[in-house]
């Protein structure tokens, strides 16, 4: 029994030594492993070679590169996951700016009217309507008031003509009372 352990004992120690030796004839060009996928395909296009329109490709290149095919697009998928989540929350970011816009456009479009409104009679009024109804208001109180002035001036003018007249007429016809009372008393006395 000791024999056999020794004998498969011998075996395994024989293989375990002749495998790195197989492994170094095996190798994989560089390329392969740290190419990128276009160069690694270039590289199996020129070095092999083509039977009967099919291409002979090393069993461990064509893992290798299908490894390597397969981690690019498992990278490409992430990454383009990664754009998308980032496409969504820019464009969440986006849409709630533009609310935010919209929303601060109509503030300020609100102030710009409750700045340029004034209330008239219980009705909002644009502060440019307001201020040409009270210049029209002013401008007519000012021509009633140059109107009425006018008016009472000649109202005075016509006052002041009328006493002289009256006076004149009263001091006519007191002389006419004085005349008429002499010729009566004459007329008395003869």
């Amino acid at each position: 029994m000791n024999k056999r352990v020794l004998r498969y004992g011998i075996i395994a120690f024989i293989f375990f030594l002749s495998v790195p030796s197989l492994k170094c004839q095996t190798t994989v060009p560089e390329i392969l492993q740290k190419g990128t996928l276009d160069e690694q395909l270039n590289y199996l296009e020129e070095k092999t070679r083509i039977y009967e329109n099919y291409r002979a490709i090393r069993e461990d290149m064509f893992q290798l590169v299908k490894k390597n095919s397969s981690d690019s697009l498992s990278e490409a998928r992430n990454s383009i996951n990664s754009y998308i989540i980032t496409n969504r929350k820019l464009n969440f970011r986006i849409d709630s700016l533009n609310s935010l816009v919209v929303t601060a456009r109509e503030e300020l479009n609100q102030a710009v009217r409750t700045k340029n409104s004034i209330r008239l009679l219980g009705f909002k009024v644009n502060k440019y309507v307001y201020n040409t109804i009270m210049w029209i208001v002013a401008g007519l109180l000012g021509f009633l008031l140059v109107t009425g002035f006018l008016a009472f001036r000649r109202n005075l003018s016509v006052t002041s003509n009328l006493k002289k007249e009256l006076e004149d007429l009263n001091a006519e016809f007191e002389e006419y009372k004085k005349k008429s009372r002499l010729e009566r008393e004459k007329m008395s006395k003869e």
